[in-house]
């Protein structure tokens, strides 16, 4: 046998047993898979976290922190308010997957009914700059996303939404 190749042999059993694993032992990560989501049953519009969405804006946005979660799955899911000057409320419950920049509408409050309303054609949207996903965009960046994950806890999201980012040196 070449002596080159039984040197290239013993290296490269040696880099498995060192690396614990082998080509035949690799597998693919699971596909990931949405929690089950359940509309909350309550919510308030009085104690908001407020967050800036847009300069010049007659609007007024907020978080209801009560039901602020960062699900098994990854999501930060949160009741989200738009209160006018003139006191018109909307309210919709979402959820924002850091990890593939997207969000998606489970609910809208329904004032007359006191209900939400779903959508069989809610689906993850591409969250943008403009347009419908602008909000969850700004609230990704303002404190519920730490890049590609969540950022930590719903206590550490919300601190973060009040207060801006502190940058640690590592």
């Amino acid at each position: 046998m070449n002596s080159r190749f039984l040197r290239a042999a013993v290296c490269a059993a040696a880099l498995v047993t060192a690396h614990g694993t082998t080509w035949a032992q690799y597998q693919e990560p699971e596909p990931w898979k949405e929690a089950e989501v359940a509309l909350p049953q309550h919510f308030s519009t009085d104690k908001l976290v407020t967050v800036n969405i847009e300069d010049r804006s007659s609007f007024e946005y907020g978080i209801d922190p009560d039901t602020l979660s960062v699900g098994t799955d990854g999501v930060v899911r949160y009741v989200f308010v738009a209160r006018s000057r003139s006191g018109a409320v909307n309210v919709l419950y979402e959820g924002v997957r850091c990890n593939a920049a997207e969000v998606k509408v489970y609910g809208r409050w329904d004032p007359d009914s006191a209900k939400w309303r779903t959508s069989s054609t809610d689906e993850w949207q591409a969250m943008d700059t403009r347009g419908s996903t602008r909000r969850a965009l700004k609230l990704a960046q303002t404190g519920l996303c730490d890049g590609r994950a969540p950022n930590g806890s719903p206590r550490q999201i919300l601190d973060t939404l009040r207060n801006g980012f502190t940058y640690r040196l590592r």
